[in-house]
């Protein structure tokens, strides 16, 4: 089916598309209506042009997975989403203020202002946090305020719910966030911590108080990274007539190790409400930066980043192991994907407390140029994202039980190892082809995912091959074949 192209006077689903109101690096927002709904409306697409970053899918997917979730003052209101095999989209409540990002150029602002918006932007942090939602992208063009007051999170493409699969982790390795925000442990993968959100909210009253960015523009990983080490410039230095509480707030807001920050925003907010009365420690008086030294023992100090990876690492329990489904989506693999069905029913059936991961491997070539969009215009990346879903239908798993991942690799193989590695999978559930020349020549994708895997390989043949194989055998031979289960596995323990 052809997907619908977004223009003023389009209609999706019953949503009348109106003017473009923002493009962004991986999505529009458009002003829709619907005959109704009496309230303004925004709908979210992502862009699926050629040579898209698949990054802008999945960060789509991880929107509509959590948005629906969410409710409450601090969150636009839900109102539809569309499916990737149709048009994907989201449609919110359009909030009728202004983000922060139109007062840039006003900085610096009042200290009270300042601390105004501190108190309102924790408040919204901490009624996403305790819905077990990370923000994990607070900056000014994603906070808005609404004509009563209340600030308002919007885009939680990069967001991370707590009781929902991370996809963003999931499938890709590089941190993805905006550069001058991004705590510490963000740049080494860490992204279950709500303190995160302080460390980004620390940067944005830094900013509107100062003028200047903490940890100034850099988005190369290097210059970024040396925020785990290197303390900003203390604000007072900057403008002497700086509150010693408002510098308090920001500068432990700013801290390096999670720890060290506020516990929680709503103690952030409680804070900048009563500064009156808060605390103030050696960090209110500071105007020099830490000496050479203690930057130094920070920097090759192991210590906080094996505590941040080992807590970001959860070891899955044996009742809910990880079970990666690698499937070939092309139409001769139908009967081996109808096999892998089977045995991954039964898996679900023993242990229900089991997460299944299908994931699929686009081929690239060596020497010719891939595309992103088939010969019909279609995104490849999105047709195999849903051919993966209806093949996980008949299955009627719970809601996040099912995971669904697309990657881009010249080796299938072992881009199904390095996502089985990185994710600490217990199993991988994968077809095996009838022989052939390009087989023997080459070899299979599942000899070498069995041959070297750190985990369990069950591989699965199809039924039609065993009946194929049994025409010629001997009247018990042909017995014995006629009472083999349909997609019976074998299955390969690692090696020890």
């Amino acid at each position: 089916m052809a997907k619908p192209h977004l223009e003023p006077g389009t209609v999706l689903d019953g949503f009348l598309i109106g003017e473009l109101v923002h493009q962004g690096g991986m999505a529009r927002l458009w002003s829709v209506s619907k005959p109704g709904i009496d309230v303004p409306l925004l709908m979210k697409a992502p862009i699926l042009a050629e040579g898209e970053d698949p990054a802008a899918i999945v960060s789509f997917e991880m929107e509509q997975m959590i948005v629906p979730r969410l409710s409450g003052v601090h969150v636009p209101k839900f109102f539809a989403a569309g499916d990737f095999a149709v048009h994907p989209y989201i449609v919110v409540e359009r909030i009728a203020g202004t983000s922060l990002y139109a007062r840039l150029p006003e900085l610096p602002l009042p200290y009270e202002e300042v601390a105004e918006i501190g108190v309102a932007v924790a408040v919204a942090l901490e009624d996403i946090h305790r819905q077990h939602v990370i923000h994990l992208d607070v900056k000014p063009s994603n906070i808005l305020f609404r004509p009563s007051g209340e600030a308002v999170l919007v885009d939680y493409g990069l967001s991370r719910h707590m009781q929902l699969p991370d996809l963003m982790q999931e499938e890709f390795r590089l941190p993805y966030g905006t550069a001058p925000y991004m705590a510490p442990e963000q740049l080494l993968g860490v992204r279950h911590d709500p303190r995160s959100d302080l460390f980004a909210l620390g940067v944005l009253l830094y900013f509107f108080s100062t003028g200047r960015r903490p940890f100034g523009e850099s988005a190369r990983i290097a210059g970024m990274k040396r925020r785990l080490w290197r303390d900003p410039v203390p604000p007072r230095r900057l403008r002497q007539d700086y509150p010693p509480w408002l510098q308090e707030a920001v500068l432990r807001c700013l801290e390096v190790e999670p720890a060290w920050r506020y516990p929680t925003a709503a103690q952030l907010a409680f804070e900048l409400s009563h500064r009156g009365q808060m605390k103030l420690t050696a960090r209110s008086e500071r105007t020099k930066r830490d000496s050479f030294w203690t930057v130094q023992k920070r920097r090759f100090n192991p210590d906080l980043k094996k505590d941040w990876t080992r807590r970001a690492a959860a070891t899955p329990l044996p009742s809910a192991p990880i079970i990666v489904v690698a499937l070939d989506l092309s139409e001769e693999a139908k009967s081996i994907n109808d096999a892998l069905r089977e045995v991954a029913a039964r898996s679900l059936v023993t242990l229900p407390s089991a997460r299944l991961a299908c994931v699929n491997v686009l081929k690239q070539h060596y020497i010719k140029i891939d595309t992103t969009l088939d010969d019909q215009g279609h995104n490849k990346h999105v047709n195999q994202l849903v051919a993966l879903q209806h093949w996980a239908q008949p299955l009627n798993a719970g809601a996040g039980q099912i995971t669904y991942h697309v990657f881009e690799a010249l080796d299938p193989a072992s881009a199904i190892l390095a996502y089985a590695s990185q994710n600490r999978a217990d199993q991988i559930l994968i077809g095996a082809r009838q022989s052939s020349l390009m087989r023997s020549i080459l070899g299979s994708v599942s000899a070498k995912v069995a041959s070297e895997a750190e985990c369990t390989v069950t591989i699965v043949r199809p039924p039609r091959q065993r009946i194929a194989q049994a025409a010629d055998a001997s009247p018990a031979q042909e017995k014995e074949s006629a009472d083999v289960q349909p997609a019976r596995p074998r299955t390969i323990e690692p090696v020890t």
